[in-house]
């Protein structure tokens, strides 16, 4: 069973040596986290992301990825292989479930 939270994110910077990965650092309401997600190329400006509220799992084992460790996964849409950064409608607690 999924446990999917809503996380605020406090900080972004592309993960070094990668392309792809940025590393997150992400507010859950009890704890805060740091999560990789395959997003670089995507986003131009990466402190865009700071302060938005996104849904996580929270629930999945910690993964090495070049050198850092994931603690969670960040969910996205995929419009034709790219990916659509999911938002809650209005501002809700860090941590709130996602049904």
């Amino acid at each position: 069973k999924l446990d999917m939270r809503i996380g605020k994110i406090i900080s972004a910077e592309r993960v070094l040596d990668s392309d792809k990965l940025v590393k997150l650092i992400v507010d859950l309401g009890s704890e805060q986290r740091q999560i990789l997600a395959g997003i670089a190329e995507y986003v131009a400006d990466l402190s865009t992301l700071v302060g938005k509220e996104m849904p996580f799992i929270v629930n999945l084992e910690p993964r090495k990825m070049r050198g850092e460790i994931s603690e969670g996964m960040m969910l996205a849409a995929d419009n034709e292989g790219k990916p659509i950064l999911l938002h809650p409608a209005e501002e809700v607690p860090p941590g709130s479930i996602v049904r």
